[in-house]
């Protein structure tokens, strides 16, 4: 037996999930890491293992925040939704942008449609001329310089994946949405995760920084296939990221990458794409935010990807094997999807890294594990 602690929770049935769970831990492949999933308003799956900390003095338990990283993007188009369906008949996924940000229209860019910006083809994976890494760090001022900055492909023709630019418009057009002008992770907070008691954050307050694990970083590059110059401007400039997980990064909002939540919270927010958790979404909401916008071969991920507008469709079964689920990866590793035809939603998070962009193993062997006993 491992001498790795591991704890938490599997519905009778389930055991093999544990199972799977723990033989990730004893294979060598973990240091810390949270895997649950719930089917309608029961939590079936809530396992804590591991170590909160490369020193090993943690336990990582399930008051465990962890930045779950991209996974945070499907988070975030939920408050996009919802924050349409606030705001009446005139605006819908395929109202423009520029009809909430005019600066937006700079350089072609006046007809891209809100939906068309959430699915990753706004042109602007990142910044092919260099700009100051700290601006990563002032939301408002680098949306600025997105709105102001010339597209990299014609505005709305397909996907290439927006790894971190995609929070910054996503965000801006949130706050431009809100009649109080509140930013996406206050929305979030106050009318998501704060009345439902979901333990998850976009823009992490000082006093939740303690709980957050360390994070062990992958020790080789994502294989991200033959080199473009979009893959470059995404994430092969020395600007084309912040400096992540100092106090600064956990506390501003950037709702592509910073999410912080345990297992269970991810989860259930993903429950939303399972139909079974009520955020106020009607269902001509809940259709367009979940419709194919671009499918094919992305420009800047090595496959092929079914974008709906902040999610991914799982058309490769990444998610499950049920093509019908909506589900998204994060960079390192951890996961969250929603399966709409069994009302079930899962997620998984940890702090050891690995090169893998999608379709990583240890959560793979888990989401089958489930899904073989269910």
């Amino acid at each position: 037996m491992s001498e790795t602690p591991i704890s938490g929770y599997v519905a009778p049935g389930l055991e093999a999930v544990r199972d799977a769970f723990a033989a990730n831990f004893e294979a060598g492949e973990e240091l810390g890491a949270g895997f649950a999933a719930w089917i309608g308003d029961q939590l079936i799956v809530d396992l804590q293992g591991g170590w909160a900390d490369k020193g090993k003095s943690q336990i990582w338990d399930t008051e465990t925040l962890v930045p779950v990283f991209s996974t945070t993007k499907p988070i975030s188009a939920l408050v996009i939704a919802r924050l349409i369906e606030q705001a009446g008949p005139d605006i819908t996924y395929e109202t423009p942008v520029t009809a909430l940000w005019p600066e937006f229209a700079a350089h072609g860019k006046g007809a891209l449609t809100i939906a068309e910006v959430l699915s990753h083809q706004g042109g602007l994976p990142g910044f092919a001329e260099e700009i100051d890494p700290e601006l990563w760090l002032d939301p408002p001022a680098l949306a600025a310089r997105l709105a102001e900055t010339p597209p990299l492909w014609p505005p709305g023709d397909g996907s290439g994946y927006h790894p971190l630019t995609w929070g910054y418009l996503a965000g801006e057009i949130a706050r431009r949405l809100d009649t109080q002008g509140r930013s996406l992770g206050t929305v979030l907070r106050q009318e998501i995760t704060g009345p439902n008691e979901i333990d998850f954050w976009i823009g992490l307050p000082p006093s939740e920084h303690a709980r957050v694990a360390e994070m062990k970083r992958p020790t080789a590059l994502p294989e991200l296939g033959e080199l473009n110059e979009f893959k470059r401007a995404a994430f092969m400039t020395k600007w084309s990221s912040p400096k992540r997980g100092g106090a600064i990064w956990k506390e501003i909002e950037i709702p592509s990458a910073n999410g912080h939540g345990t297992a269970a919270a991810t989860a259930r927010l993903y429950s939303v794409y399972a139909g079974t958790l009520d955020i106020g979404l009607s269902e001509t909401t809940g259709t367009a935010l979940t419709s194919s916008r671009s499918h094919r071969q992305d420009r800047v991920l090595p496959f092929v990807i079914d974008f709906a507008a902040g999610v991914m469709r799982n058309s490769e079964t990444v998610y499950g094997p049920n093509r019908a689920s909506f589900g998204h990866s994060g960079w390192g590793g951890s996961l969250g999807f929603g399966d709409p035809d069994r009302g079930l939603s899962a997620a998984y998070v940890m702090n050891r890294q690995s090169n893998i962009l999608q379709g990583d193993p240890r959560p793979l062997r888990l989401i089958s594990a489930l899904y073989d006993s269910l």
